[in-house]
């Protein structure tokens, strides 16, 4: 039998290459992570402390091993006896307590694939076994292959390009969109242009209004209109290249005030900023070949020095964080000059799902002025997420529901400075708490008539200083419907569960749109706690009769809510492990409102062009007054314009002013003034289509 000779040598000699090209790649990679063993340090896994981890090289052996076995050999037997003897090493391995499952998971994959670049580079056919196809290959050479399986980037939440779907969705000309689930990625952009079309299509007497919105998105999603039904997706594009100069004069509520009692700026991405100049430059870019794309943006950040925190407000801050939490320090802010990573990620699409990781913002809710459960107001936050790109229906009797999405994450957060555990208050106002809280999401959003969108979201801050993150922390902050005692292995960490709404009245004929967004704090969800429950509303009119250039938004918002009592006092956004709150950096999650504040917003947009906008807007907040949260209250109100101005296909503009007056005698006697200025100069560079080789 020499031919079954040669086989059984071709499997040996192949699986002892996989074995040793596996074992150097996870060394390499073990001593560059530093994982720390589940019988290390704290228990929790912290990266980059000397450990060796994460990944498993028992797992990535084994599997590389297993994975050329079961190709020489491809009979079903087979691979039921080595894939089940790979799996029972990896279950030896976490039973020992040697690895997370983080660590065997990802060396397993990494031995399946060092095991098919050694199989298909060296395998001879004619022994026999079988063909491995790589999944680079099935997709790009599969009949299906289309801007489903594409790699496309999230267009930045900044962009004009929101509100001119916006527009568009208002008008009716856009049913299947998702308002409540943001960042859209240039495909789904590109694909609800085209449903754009066909409306303008079957209505010639449509708004002239909304034709040259479509006519400017289409412009915009040029390549991606052309590689919808498939094609090279080799592409390369800087994004932006911008700088933006801030001038604040007077006393801005910034570093140090903007958790407890407000901000003068909000959803800025977690910027910093103080009295007198400001400056931010940056740039962002992307790239795209089949199924995989890049999103990088980063930028110089720069604010002054400012004096520190008067006693007053550093025992309200103190006291609003829950005893015995110590005062803030009384020393001068330091100045701020620092490079900054944005939103910045991997990313691969396979049918229409999206696996990510890395720096990323995202906007669950329908409205304008800020999410209740994220936002941009905060920095973006390090995460792993599967987001279903584009709507699908389920099967049989559950498509009653209609269209939906899907969006799931699980990041860390930075900048939490105390956490409340088995041992009592941990950490300090010098240095944050390591290792950092851990953040999941959960969002599904409907879409039963083309008129109505709902959906129900889910966040869950855990683990942290004194608890590891485990799959057992993990799945108890999702799943479980009790409590436990706090920094324990069986709390389930401060538990958000959100629901939000938007509808298009067709009977006003697509001129306004109103939409709700709440959430409840240790609650299945706000809609059996309405009472009970922080909430905005708002209203969206899209056009005035005989004015078909200008919008109008109002929003109402409150976490302050009638019924008092136990959640009262600062309640929402706050928890008693958790005492640096639902922040990142200091900077709230969620919505500018804060822990228990009133407010209203309101927008008047008139568009020139699509793009070209001059916008009024006004913002109110008043912080009710509580002795076990701020001594006073407060109140802040905004007056400010801007004006967005395209001055070539290139180069865009814009300018804002904004008059605040604030009031927390926590802070200062008396009422306070400051004016901000803002100029930014961003030019837009064309793209690199590689399969044609010219700038577009």
């Amino acid at each position: 039998f020499p031919a079954r000779n040669e086989l059984w040598r071709e499997t040996g000699f192949l699986a002892g290459e996989a074995a040793i090209n596996s074992f150097v790649t996870l060394e390499a990679l073990k001593y560059s992570f530093a994982r720390q063993r589940p019988f290390e340090g704290t228990g929790s896994g912290t990266f980059f402390r000397g450990g060796t981890s994460f990944p498993s090289e028992h797992s990535a052996a084994a599997w590389s091993v297993a994975a050329v076995i079961a190709h020489e050999y491809p009979g079903p037997l087979t691979k039921i006896v080595v894939y089940s003897l790979a799996s029972l090493i990896d279950y030896s391995r976490f039973r020992a307590r040697q690895h997370f499952p983080s660590d065997i998971f990802i060396g397993s994959v990494i031995g399946n694939l060092v095991a098919q670049d050694v199989y298909t580079r060296h395998h001879d056919p004619e022994l026999g076994g079988s063909t491995w196809t790589s999944i680079h290959h099935q997709i790009k050479h599969s009949e299906s292959s289309s801007s489903a399986s594409m790699g496309s980037p999230a267009v930045p939440l900044d962009s004009w390009i929101y509100p001119a779907l916006q527009r568009l969705i208002a008008l009716g000309y856009i049913d299947s969109a998702f308002l409540d689930m943001r960042p859209w990625t240039r495909f789904e952009c590109a694909r609800v242009v085209v449903e754009a079309a066909e409306r303008l299509d079957t209505y010639e007497s449509g708004s002239g209004e909304a034709r040259k919105i479509y006519d400017a998105l289409s412009v915009e999603f040029q390549q991606d209109l052309q590689l919808l039904e498939g094609g090279n997706n080799l592409r390369l594009q800087v994004e932006s290249i911008y700088t933006r100069a801030t001038g604040i004069s007077g006393t801005p509520l910034a570093s140090g005030y903007q958790y407890n009692f407000g901000q003068t700026i909000i959803n800025d991405s977690g910027r910093p900023y103080e009295q007198g100049f400001n400056n931010i430059s940056g740039f962002s870019a992307w790239a795209s070949d089949e199924f995989f794309s890049l999103y990088l943006s980063g930028e110089f950040q720069s604010s002054p020095s400012a004096a520190g925190l008067t006693d007053s407000a550093r025992q309200t801050i103190a006291a609003a964080q829950g005893t015995p939490v110590p005062l803030p320090p009384a020393s001068h802010i330091p100045a701020v000059n620092r490079f900054a990573f944005l939103d910045s990620y991997a990313a691969i699409t396979l049918s229409n799902w999206q696996l990510s990781f890395g720096k990323q913002t995202l906007w669950w809710g329908p409205g304008e002025g800020g999410s209740m459960m994220l936002s941009k107001n905060a920095a973006p936050i390090t995460m792993f997420r599967i987001s279903r790109v584009s709507p699908f229906k389920l099967p049989s009797i559950l498509g009653w529901f209609g269209p939906m999405r899907v969006d799931l994450f699980l990041g860390q957060l930075s900048g939490q400075n105390f956490l409340f555990g088995a041992n009592g208050l941990q950490g300090s106002w010098d240095a944050p708490a390591s290792p950092a809280p851990m953040i999941s999401g959960e969002h599904i959003s409907f879409k039963p008539t083309r008129n109505l969108e709902f959906g129900f979201s889910l966040t869950t801050l855990f683990a942290g200083n004194g608890v590891p993150f485990t799959t057992h922390t993990y799945l108890n902050g999702i799943i479980s419907s009790g409590n436990g005692l706090p920094g324990t292995l069986n709390d389930p960490g401060d538990r958000r569960s959100g629901f939000d709404l938007s509808y298009r009245l067709p009977f006003l004929r697509n001129w306004a749109t109103f939409y709700a967004d709440g959430f409840a704090d240790d609650q299945f969800t706000p809609v059996a706690y309405l009472d009970r429950s922080a909430w905005t509303g708002g209203l969206y009119i899209s056009h005035f009769p005989k004015i078909s250039k200008l919008d109008l938004r109002m929003e109402g918002v409150y976490t302050d809510i009638p019924a008092g009592g136990k959640i009262g006092n600062g309640f929402f956004y706050f928890n008693t492990r958790f005492r640096s709150g639902y922040t990142q950096d200091g900077l709230l999650l969620g919505s500018w409102i804060g822990r228990q504040g009133q407010g209203a917003q309101a927008w008047a947009n008139y568009w020139f062009t699509p793009k070209n906008r001059l916008q009024l807007a006004f913002r109110h907040e008043k912080v009710s007054a509580g002795a076990s949260f701020i001594p006073g209250g407060g109140t802040i109100t905004d007056f400010s314009a801007r004006a967005d101005v395209w001055s070539s296909a290139r180069l865009a503009i814009s300018a804002s002013g904004q008059y605040e007056s604030w009031i927390f005698p926590a802070i200062q006697k008396g009422r306070q003034n400051n004016f901000t200025t803002s100029v930014q100069l961003t030019y837009h560079l064309g793209s690199l289509h590689l399969d044609s080789g010219r700038p577009q």
